[in-house]
């Protein structure tokens, strides 16, 4: 596993986001202050990223206009994509 800055446009989330407003609003206050403090997952498979996780740090950083986003990289094979798409 390995950290990276990573453009948030070439992240794919496949999963419904169901978002609590009110966490999104304090998470980007946060952010604009103090800065990202916990990375978000994401898995690399074949190349293409894809998070799983951290729904409102990503909406808080695209509300305040961030391109790119802290991550916690993981490689995996298409298996292990296929279980977290179930």
């Amino acid at each position: 596993m390995r950290e990276a800055v990573l453009p948030l446009a070439a992240i794919r989330r496949p999963l419904q986001r169901v978002l609590d407003e009110a966490k999104v609003a304090a998470l980007a206050a946060a952010i604009a202050a103090e800065g990202q403090q916990e990375p978000i997952d994401v898995l690399e498979v074949e190349g293409e990223l894809w998070g799983f996780n951290g729904c409102h740090r990503v909406a808080a950083h695209e509300r305040l206009g961030l391109t790119t986003i802290r991550a916690r990289v993981r490689r995996a094979n298409r298996e292990v994509l296929r279980m977290h798409l179930l």
